[in-house]
Formats: C-alpha cells, structure tokens, sequence
C-alpha cells in the first residue's frame, strides 16, 4: 500500500486563481445610455488581460477563466468553475449602473450583509444587488436550479446574511489590497469596499471579491472603459493587487512551516475537553450568540489574536460531530470539521 506524500509549503502556495469576467452572451449586463458599450465586453477585456498578466508573470499560478469568449455562463456555474478548480482565490469582474448620470468610481465587494449597520440586509447598493444577480432569472427553470432562490424577494437575501463563513477574512483582505490599487488609476473615484449578497460570492468555497470597475452610465467613467489602453492600466493595477495578495498569502504559509513546533501538552485522559466541532467562519468582528445566522446553535467563540473563530455542532464523540457536521454543511458549505483540545483549535479530516 502506497504511503502518503507529505505536504510541501509549495504545495500550500497560492496556486489557482479563478477570473470570473461578468455576465456575457444574450446576458450583455449594463448597457450605455447610447446602447453601443455593454458591460460584457468590458468585463471579458479587462479579465483576459488580467490573466495573461499573471500567466506570464507567475507560470507555475494556474489561471482560470469562467469565460474566454462572449458566451452565457449561468451564475451558479462561475461559482462551481471556480470550486471544481480547488482555487485560492475567485475574482469578480463588473462594471456598474446608474439610472442618473452622476454616480461614477470603482467598489469592491465582499459576501455579508449590508456594510452600514444601521441599514437592511442589502438596502445601500440594492439595485446593484438585484442587477447582478438577476442574471438567474434568464436561465431556464431558474427555481429549481437556485432552490427557490429569487433575485427580486428581498426574503431570499436574508438566507446569505448565513454565509459570512471562514473566508470572510481573506476576502477583505483581498478587497482592501484591490481598493487601494485601484486608487490613482483610471477610474478616478473610489466608492469603497462593500458587504453585500451578491450569489456567485455565496457560492464559492475560497476568498471572493466582486469588482465594480467604473459606471457604464457615467459619461467619464465609459470615455475611460471605452480606451483599450486604459483598460489595460486599469488590468495592470488589478495585477498588482494579485502579486501583493499572493505575496502575503505565500509568506503566511512559510512563516507557518518555518515555525518551531510547541511542546505538546501532556496527554489527557479521555473523558478530558478533547472535543469535535465544526467551524462555521471566522472574523475579527464579535457577532452575538444569539444572533439569528446561528440558526439556534449555541456557538462556542474561541479567539486567535485579533480572530474569533465561532464552532458549532460541538460534541466530545468524534461520531456525534460528524453526524452534526453533515446537516451543518447544507446551511455552511464554507465549514470545516475542528478538533478543540487545551492547546487551541486545529482543522480536523
């Protein structure tokens, strides 16, 4: 019987980065006021611009497009493209839209519930929101194929404010680094980084941003789009943004294997804390336990440094976890199975 490999730090590296360029095919996304420019074809120039960059910068990266030419992917596809993949990281790729003329500038997004806590679930940036996801309502039998999900009830929005899970902190992560790139180029106005329930962030299993890169109903922002030139500066500052990201998410990887491994605590008899659960996401936010998104779970909240890691489905029988971990998964698909012992929380298979 064939022993197995141990895991390299390479092969822990940022290896699959999956490009998603918006909407595409009878989906043309916004559409100027004159109805000559879609956003179909600025997302697919700007994506494929972007993964030629790191195609010929970083060889080794394998680079992923969801689309390469102006067809229609469904959206639930983007996101099991990028799953089956084994991706470490999912890149949206947008233009806005505006009933005025005003609105300009670039936001990132990131899966959560609205970022003003004072408003609803995706009340700022609603229309943005809707627009995006409605590309559902295009395929056929759309509600079986989203489980009843309907992108004009703002009830099925509420379901996502569930999937704020263990990539929550990487994808601001991601969006900050994207933000603050994007500042100086092209596309002048930066609009921010924004929590919304945008679906195909719901469903992919790794750190996810959505980039809006300019309003296609603004007359500046779409003189800008427009330049094959200043798309390319505009793919060069989303370029940069990768090999930042891909630099700190490498080097968190080396400081790990670099690390001189902690004395074991001793061993504990076994009706001890040893316990299973299963991680649900983590944050550096404190949520309440008695927020709804727990669904009636009692989560127990273990903090790392500035990080609160929040473990349902507790139990101290590894059975009674996995048993609790299968159900867990149809309301989490980001969680994971952990071990709690006295020395902390590890990941457990």
């Amino acid at each position: 019987m064939l022993g197995l490999m141990p895991l390299r730090a390479e092969d822990l590296k940022l290896r699959t980065v999956v490009i998603d360029a918006g909407h595409g095919g009878k989906d043309a996304g916004a559409v100027s006021k004159d109805k000559k420019s879609y956003e179909k074809t600025f997302t697919l120039s700007i994506a494929g611009k972007l993964a030629e960059r790191i195609r010929n910068e970083y060889p080794d990266v394998k680079v992923v497009m969801t689309r390469s030419s102006d067809k229609f992917v469904e959206l639930r596809d983007r996101a099991a493209i990028a799953n089956k993949a084994g991706a470490n990281l999912f890149i949206s790729i947008h233009i806005n839209s505006s009933v005025s003329t005003s609105p300009n500038g670039y936001s990132v997004h990131i899966l959560g519930k609205s970022s003003d806590k004072n408003r609803d679930l995706f009340a700022y940036n609603r229309d943005v929101v809707k627009r995006e996801n409605s590309v559902i309502l295009l395929e056929d039998d759309y509600s079986t194929k989203y489980q009843g999900f309907d992108p004009s009830d703002e009830q099925s929005y509420i379901f996502m404010s569930l999937m704020q899970n263990a990539y929550l902190e990487q994808s601001l992560l991601v969006a900050s680094i994207i933000s603050e790139k994007l500042k100086g180029g092209p596309i002048k106005a930066d609009r921010g980084i924004w929590q919304n329930p945008f679906y195909v962030l719901w469903k992919t299993a790794m750190p996810s941003v959505l980039v809006e890169l300019g309003f296609i109903s603004n007359q500046t922002d779409l003189a800008v789009l427009k330049q094959d030139a200043q798309r390319d500066k505009i793919a060069d500052r989303l370029f940069e943004a990768f090999k930042e990201y891909k630099a700190v998410y490498d080097s968190s990887i080396d400081l790990g294997q670099n690390k001189t491994e902690e004395p074991k605590a001793p061993e504990q008899p076994p009706v001890t804390t040893v316990r299973y659960g299963t991680q649900i996401f983590a944050s550096s936010k404190n949520v309440d336990p008695k927020d709804p998104m727990f669904l009636g779970y009692d989560p127990v909240v273990v903090n790392i440094g500035s990080l609160n890691k929040y473990i349902i489905g507790i139990s101290e029988s590894e059975d009674e976890a996995r048993k609790a971990n299968v159900k867990i998964k149809d309301k989490y698909p980001g969680s994971f199975m952990v071990k709690l012992t006295a020395e902390g929380v590890s990941r457990f298979k």
